[in-house]
């Protein structure tokens, strides 16, 4: 393993010279241990998915310093994958957080095909980031069952986690770390060769454009600027299901169009997205569906895509504000 002092990243490989800045590397001790604990407490976990490329034409230079790097090209435009496969399947979930507790979510069930953007919707308390956490594993469920391209959640979790990315809603990040140690930690958790990890990390700059920021310590980032590494750490391995909660939430306007932009591409290459939020414009505009959850019950999951398509009227915050008042 070697290591650059100027950008303080590790790498797995036998690199002499660093790919970012173009600097000497030198040998350091190994981490993987803490990799291997990182893995054992339930964190982005398994071994590196199927490998594939972001859906990002190439993007400009970064603003790395250093000598000129080696240019890494991206594939063009992507196409709609013809293959509908069921990548997610929660069914009869039912959560609670203690034995006195009422239950935070009652039997809500829905699949998720790859290629399609799935929103959560609901008011705050609605069990919308529980329904989440326990379809990522991060927390135990009393009844259901929960898969991910065919691996329960429960009794397969190793493989089940090689092939999502997930992004919470307080946006847990190393502090102690820069932003590119941490998407490298990512990276390496996933075992992404180091030749892939920089194409991604380039084509994930033009969406996010952290710029020379990504050298400093995260603890001196801002809300917003949280969000951008923590995205950019879930996408490192190109996770066929790509999971946020209330993912807009501190983003600037720019960044926000960006990743919309960014939402509509991954899933027309064939992936699949699910994500918490409680801006009805955007879920009217990025969504194919919506489930809609209410007082930690499903009580709709709607085709918005073609709802739309047979009223162009609809409106949509009409119908959820309606069903919000009902007792």
């Amino acid at each position: 393993m070697t290591y650059c002092n100027h950008c303080n990243v590790s790498f797995a490989d036998d690199m002499p010279v660093c790919p970012y800045c173009g600097h000497d590397t030198q040998e350091t001790a190994t981490y993987m241990d803490t990799i291997t604990q990182y893995m054992q407490t339930g964190g982005f976990m398994g071994p590196g998915p199927e490998m594939g490329d972001l859906p990002f034409p190439e993007p400009a230079p970064m603003a790395f310093a250093g000598p000129p790097r080696e240019e890494f090209f991206l594939p063009g435009p992507v196409r709609k994958h013809r293959d509908v496969k069921e990548v997610v399947r929660i069914k009869g979930l039912y959560k609670k957080y203690s034995k006195k507790a009422d239950w935070a979510v009652t039997n809500v069930s829905f699949s998720c095909y790859s290629g399609e953007i799935v929103g959560l919707l609901g008011h705050n308390g609605a069990g919308k980031s529980t329904t989440l956490k326990c379809l990522e594993g991060m927390l135990p469920f009393e009844r259901g069952e929960i898969l991910i391209n065919g691996y329960n959640i429960k009794k397969q979790p190793m493989k089940a986690k090689a092939s999502m990315g997930f992004v919470t809603d307080n946006h847990a990040v190393f502090l102690k770390m820069t932003g590119m140690q941490y998407v490298n930690f990512m990276a390496d958790v996933y075992k992404v060769p180091t030749e892939l990890r920089l194409k991604r990390l380039r084509a994930l700059e033009k969406v996010f454009q952290l710029g020379d920021a990504i050298y400093n310590l995260v603890s001196s980032y801002s809300h917003g600027m949280r969000q951008k590494v923590c995205m950019m750490g879930s996408l490192i391995h190109h996770p066929k299901l790509w999971i946020l909660d209330e993912p807009m939430t501190g983003l600037d306007p720019r960044t926000m169009h960006a990743v919309q932009e960014f939402m509509h591409r991954y899933a027309a290459a064939g992936n699949t997205i699910i994500f918490s939020s409680h801006a009805l414009n955007t879920v009217a505009k990025l969504c194919d569906r919506v489930v809609l959850i209410r007082k930690g019950e499903q009580i709709n999951d709607l085709n918005v895509k073609q709802i739309f398509a047979t009223n162009p009227n609809f409106d949509f915050e009409e119908y959820f504000l309606r069903n919000e008042r009902q007792n």
